[in-house]
Formats: structure tokens, C-alpha cells, sequence
């Protein structure tokens, strides 16, 4: 529209269209110089807005630990700081905005009266008829029209390219784990039937650290049996077990399911052939109902009732006045740490699947609810591969083959050895007599579990790789390697 009003003008008088010549650069200007500045300030807007999400959000869920400690003065203040940084940033902007219109129709009233004096003069001396200075005023205000639509829509635009920026930066990001293209032909194929789950030499460091987290770690997971890891705190755990379902990928040997290397496999196929219960409980917003069919869309009331059972969870489920159908808050905040950890357990349980890991998934349960879930999961998961993070000893006292990690290293809880002397978890020389054997009973074995566990090598982190642990095997010497 502008441009066509820049023609028509032209054409009805060269003289008076150099005023439009004049002014349109006049008002470009003033629009350049004013987005140039928006487009930083709503960027950083953006950034605070965000961070001041961030403090609500904290404050609200962590409102009891505010409380205890008596922190609400300072929580204030670190909100009021936010805030203000963010309601500086927003007046910045709207003064620039508000001042870009009150310029422009400075410069669009002073060309309009430009116009009438200087056509005024031409009309007057007989060099311009008074009809082609109303067309030629028309056309004007034609064009300043348009410059004013143009305005608006250019003190929009930097919001949104500031909010076109971050949802770049999403949608831009590429997950650390994927598929080789080769598999995706293979993507929606069958799960796998099952097979042992076998670590060889499998070693992982996260980007940019100094130590590995994981080192030439060996062992092998059979069907039937249950492996339980056990440590303290940050000793790789839980990072272990994120290296089957691929969350992580290992950064130096294979892990293998069934004899086929899993990096072979595409994701969903590797990961329908398990069932997972993550450290963090978390459920959805809906129904228990519905948060158990996450993992089995088309189970029935029965499967449900049945997993909850196992699970240790129908007990309370029953109790609540809509029983399945009662409604699950945020995350599950209307819930117990126990009782959501019985949901998510049960959750998984919905799936036939030839592998269950269980990451921390107790640690919330009392000593009896724990010991009943245990047993039940004995039975349900009888002919599973089945591996448990877990950081109390009665959680794995009952597996069939058990290994412990601490922050020294990784080694078998129990080992039958036909070697006369066992290289110890300190590295010094034994006594000849002294030797682990499967033939302890049970209080024996858990003070030996504990003395071990106590123990811890001197110097930086030690990793072990574990030999000769699978049935059948005489020898398991344990091999310490110092980074």
C-alpha cells in the first residue's frame, strides 16, 4: 500500500513528492533504532520471567522447608530482587514502545503540514491545480497509513523473535542417545524374548569429568535370577543401571541382551523389552487407573487389581472412597513417598516383559511392607531378569547373586573361590584361612556384607572389574585398577 501511494504521488507532482522522500527515511530511522534496542531488552525479559517462574516454583513446592527453617524474610527478598529485575526490564521496553508512537505521528503531522504549505505556494503560483493537491494529500496519508500498520507490527516483532530464539534452541536439541539410521526400519518390530543381560567391560564417564563414573565393569544377569547393587551414595548406581534401557550410553565397552549388543537395537524395541521403576516416583495427572495403564493401555480391572496387589498397594487403594478412579494430583503430591513408589511398582508389574530393573524403588517402603513386596515379586517375576539398585542391605538379602559397589569399587556379595588366597577389597595380603564362600549363614553373611561396605580403598576413586563371575566358573579374583 505504501508503495503503490509512493507511485501515484510521484506521479501527480516530482516537486512535492521529495517531501515523502525526506520523510520516509525520517521514520525508518526512528523504527530501526527503537527495535534495535527492544530485541535485547525482550530477550533478557524473557530470561527473567523464566527465573522468576523458577523462584515461585520452588518457593510453593519447598514451602514446608521455608517454614522449618524459618526462611521466609530471605525467601522474600530473593523474590522482590527478581521481580524487581524483571518489572525494570518490562518499563524499559514499554517506555521505548510508548515513545515510538508519539514520534512517529510527530514526523507524520509535520509532513502532512509540509505538504499543505509547500502544494499551498505551488497552487498559488499556478504551478499545481487544487484537485491534484487533494490527491497528492490523500496519498500521503495513504502512505503514512501504512508506515503506522508497519509500526505495529515491528514493535511486535522483537518479542517474538526473542520467544522464536528459546523455542529454537528447543526444538534444535538433539538427544544425547539415538538411533543409527539403519534401525529405523526396525523401529516398531518385536520386543525381544528374553536372554541374559551381560556387562563386558563397560566403562562410562560423564561429558567434561575428571574421573569415570564406571569402570571395566563385567558380570552377567541370567533369567531367573536377581541382581542387586548395592553402595553408598554417588557410587554409580543408578548410572549403572540407566546403561541397559539406554538412557546413557556406555562410553567404552558392550552390553548385550539375549547376545545382541543393544546399541544394535532401535530404542523402542530395547526399551518394550523392559519394565522400569525410576528412583523418583513420579505419576501422572488422572486417575490411579490411568497412571497404571501407562505401561499396559489395554489392561483390565482385574490385571490392575492384581499388580496393585503384588505391589502391596491395594490395600490402600481400597480404602480411598473413589478407589481406582480417585484423582492423583501433580506428580502424585496427594500421595505418600510409599504409596507412590507402590503405584509406580505396580505399574511396571503390567508389563510382560523378560527384564525389570528396579532403581532405589524401596527406599521409601517400611522394613515389613518392603519384606511382603520383596516376596511378592519373588514369585511375579519368577523366570525375569531382574537387577535392583538399592542402598540398604535387607533389600538385597534375598536376591540369588548380589554385587556391591561403593565409591572404592564394584565386587560380589557372595563367591565361591577354589584358590587357596583371595585378593581382598584393601589390596593387602589375606590370611591363608580367610576366604569368601556361598556357605555363610545368613547373620555371617550380612556382618561380612557390612564390613565390606564400611571399608573403602584410600586415595582417588578405584574401579574393580569383577572376573569369573558367572555360574559354573571356579575362579572370581577381584582386579583393583587405580586410575
Amino acid at each position: 500500500m505504501a508503495a503503490g501511494g509512493v507511485v501515484l504521488a510521484w506521479q501527480q507532482d516530482m516537486v512535492l513528492s521529495s517531501v515523502v522522500m525526506v520523510i520516509m527515511p525520517i521514520l525508518l530511522l526512528i523504527m530501526y533504532l527503537i527495535v534495535r534496542r527492544l530485541v535485547p531488552l525482550y530477550r533478557q525479559g524473557q530470561e527473567l520471567l523464566d527465573r522468576t517462574g523458577e523462584l515461585i516454583r520452588e518457593q510453593i513446592i519447598g514451602a514446608n522447608v521455608v517454614r522449618a527453617f524459618v526462611m521466609q524474610g530471605h525467601e522474600t527478598r530473593r523474590f522482590a530482587k527478581a521481580n524487581s529485575s524483571l518489572t525494570g526490564n518490562n518499563l524499559q521496553s514499554s517506555l521505548l514502545v510508548a515513545g515510538m508512537l508519539p514520534l512517529i505521528m510527530i514526523v507524520v503531522n509535520l509532513s502532512s503540514v509540509a505538504v499543505v504549505w509547500f502544494g499551498g505556494h505551488r497552487v498559488y503560483d499556478g504551478g499545481m491545480k487544487i484537485g491534484a493537491l487533494t490527491a497528492f494529500i490523500a496519498y500521503i496519508l495513504q502512505i503514512l497509513l501504512a508506515i503506522m500498520m508497519a509500526m505495529y507490527v515491528f514493535m511486535t516483532a522483537p518479542r517474538a523473535a526473542a520467544c522464536a530464539e528459546r523455542l529454537g534452541a528447543v526444538f534444535d536439541a538433539r538427544p544425547s542417545v539415538q538411533d543409527h539410521k539403519a534401525l529405523q526400519e526396525t523401529r516398531h518390530g518385536r520386543p525381544l524374548e528374553g536372554g541374559s543381560i551381560t556387562f563386558r567391560n563397560v566403562s562410562f564417564s560423564y561429558p567434561g569429568a575428571e574421573n569415570p563414573v564406571l569402570e571395566d565393569i563385567s558380570f552377567t544377569a541370567r533369567p531367573g535370577t536377581t541382581v542387586a547393587i548395592v553402595g553408598s551414595t554417588g557410587s554409580g548406581k543408578s548410572t549403572l543401571l540407566s546403561l541397559v534401557p539406554r538412557f546413557l550410553d556406555a562410553t567404552a565397552g558392550t552390553i548385550s541382551i539375549g547376545g545382541r549388543n543393544i546399541c544394535s537395537m532401535p530404542l523402542d524395541l530395547l526399551r518394550r523389552t523392559m519394565a522400569v521403576v525410576p528412583q523418583i516416583s513420579h505419576l501422572f495427572s488422572g486417575t490411579i487407573a490411568d497412571n497404571l495403564r501407562v505401561a499396559a493401555p489395554e489392561a483390565t480391572e482385574g490385571q490392575l487389581w492384581e499388580a496393585m496387589e503384588t505391589a502391596q498397594a491395594a490395600g490402600f487403594v481400597r480404602a480411598l472412597p473413589r478407589g481406582m478412579d480417585t484423582e492423583v494430583g501433580q506428580g502424585g503430591m496427594n500421595l505418600s513417598g510409599g504409596q507412590r513408589q507402590r503405584l509406580c511398582i505396580a505399574r511396571a508389574l503390567l508389563r510382560q516383559v523378560p527384564v525389570y530393573l528396579f532403581d532405589n524403588s524401596f527406599s521409601a517402603l517400611d522394613f515389613a511392607t518392603e519384606a511382603r513386596v520383596r516376596d511378592a515379586l519373588e514369585i511375579a517375576l519368577d523366570g525375569a531378569v531382574v537387577i535392583i539398585v538399592a542402598e540398604r542391605i535387607s533389600t538385597a538379602a534375598g536376591p540369588a547373586r548380589s554385587w556391591y559397589s561403593t565409591t572404592a569399587g564394584w565386587w560380589p556379595r557372595e563367591h565361591t573361590c577354589s584358590c587357596s588366597r583371595r585378593l581382598p577389597p584393601t589390596g593387602k595380603s589375606p590370611s591363608p584361612n580367610r576366604r569368601w564362600t556361598t556357605r555363610h549363614d545368613r547373620f555371617a553373611r550380612r556382618r561380612s556384607v557390612r564390613r565390606v561396605l564400611a571399608h573403602s580403598l584410600p586415595g582417588p576413586r578405584v574401579a574393580a572389574a569383577v572376573q569369573g563371575a558367572d555360574a559354573g566358573r571356579s575362579c572370581g579374583h577381584l582386579r583393583f585398577c587405580c586410575p
